[in-house]
């Protein structure tokens, strides 16, 4: 029986959940969830001590019974609309502490033009950005554009359900290669009167910089380095690996800055194209929540979970041990996934600096699972039950779609 106080874990239906569950369990810290069914994959982890199935309506009308029936003495959240909702509610209730950021700093962090104009202004470079607005001359700021460009709403949450009652689709990135792409996007938005954010395309690699920040000042730090995504052209990290600490300082420091300069508090990863022919970092986005290579940072000893519970729940104030960076993590489903996109499909790449080389693509795939630094987002020795409920759902879908 653990001397420490439970957690309440919103949101298990995903590998970032399983490797908060399994962090916060190692430290012998007890997770109840709050999963939308017994299917979740962080539910079967043996590190998650009982779950509830996720009340209908608005989280305030559900959690305070939660927190009284288990003894919670703190709540987190994957999911940034949770985590909304969340930020909504007193800081405290009873003595639970509801560790989310707050929706001032949160609305911020989510709106990618508030982002990237705070960003300009502490010192970071920024990609050129259009957010098209009704009324605009649009072929005026068409010919100003550097393209190729990318196109990505400012804000998803909000942006969603307006596009799900129009029935339009929407997508995390789109690649415009000219002045015809981005034209027939902007028609295609033009009968709702709103767009995505328009922004420059830039060259290199996906370099995030992972901060905790208490009272202005970062208690924890780590990075990586994206490897490989799905889709290829850009997407969820399907295989990163650590950067030494003494690499990209200056970065760093310019990550922490910008953290400052918008106020934040708790977890955050700030994420770049870094290009190492041209020195340059372009900011992409601030991610204010446990963002998707958690297990990386986990497996390295980057404790995110434990820091935000020891510091908001226990009020420890030592410093962090530093962790290790020479490992890798595999997302092993969606990794398979982007190696037959590569070997299949190549046409369907939609990015122009995309290198294609599908042989060294399937060796650098099977020599993954021989190489000692491989850790994986899912499969664990110490805790194989998420990894076979995966299985099994991946078969269960096979065989829906033959039958």
């Amino acid at each position: 029986m653990s001397a420490l106080p439970g957690v309440l874990l919103l949101g298990m239906e995903n590998a970032i959940a399983l490797t908060i569950t399994r962090e916060l369990g190692a430290h012998d810290v007890p997770v109840h969830g709050i999963a939308r069914d017994a299917s979740a994959i962080a539910v079967h982890s043996r590190y998650c001590r009982g779950w509830t199935q996720r009340p209908d309506g608005a989280i305030a009308s559900w959690l305070p019974d939660v927190i009284a029936r288990t003894g919670a003495r703190a709540v987190l959240a994957i999911a940034e609309s949770d985590l909304l909702e969340l930020a909504t509610l007193p800081p405290v209730i009873g003595d639970c502490h509801i560790v989310a950021p707050r929706l001032d700093r949160l609305a911020r962090v989510l709106d990618k033009r508030q982002t990237l104009e705070v960003a300009a202004k502490a010192g970071l470079l920024t990609p050129q950005t259009w957010q098209p607005l009704a009324g605009e001359d649009f072929a005026a700021r068409m010919a100003d554009m550097r393209y190729p460009l990318v196109a990505k709403w400012a804000n998803p949450q909000a942006i969603l359900p307006v596009l799900e009652a129009a029935g339009l689709e929407w997508r995390k990135t789109d690649y415009l290669h000219g002045p015809e792409d981005l034209r027939a996007l902007l028609d295609r938005f033009a009968p709702i009167g709103r767009w995505p954010l328009i922004q420059q395309y830039c060259a290199g690699h996906g370099l995030g910089q992972m901060l905790y920040m208490q009272d202005g000042r970062a208690t924890l730090r780590f990075q990586h380095r994206r490897l490989h995504e799905w889709p290829p052209e850009g997407g969820v990290s399907t295989l990163c690996r650590a950067e030494p600490m003494d690499r990209h300082d200056a970065q760093m420091a310019l990550s922490e800055k910008l953290l400052q300069a918008l106020g934040w508090e708790g977890q955050a990863m700030v994420e770049y194209r870094h290009d190492p022919e041209t020195g340059r970092y372009w900011l992409m986005e601030v991610n204010g929540r446990f963002w998707g290579s958690q297990p990386l940072a986990r497996a390295c000893g980057a404790h995110f979970a434990w820091e935000a519970y020891r510091r908001t729940v226990l009020g420890q104030d030592e410093a962090a041990p530093a962790p290790r960076d020479d490992l890798r993590a595999r997302y092993m489903v969606p990794e398979t996934k982007r190696l037959a996109r590569i070997l299949l499909r190549p046409r369907a790449i939609d990015d122009p600096y995309f290198d294609r080389r599908p042989l060294a693509e399937l060796g650098g795939y099977l020599i993954g699972f021989l190489d000692p630094r491989s850790r994986y987002y899912v499969w664990s020795w110490r805790d194989m039950r998420p990894w076979l409920r995966d299985m099994a759902q991946i078969v269960r879908k096979a065989v829906r779609r033959e039958s």
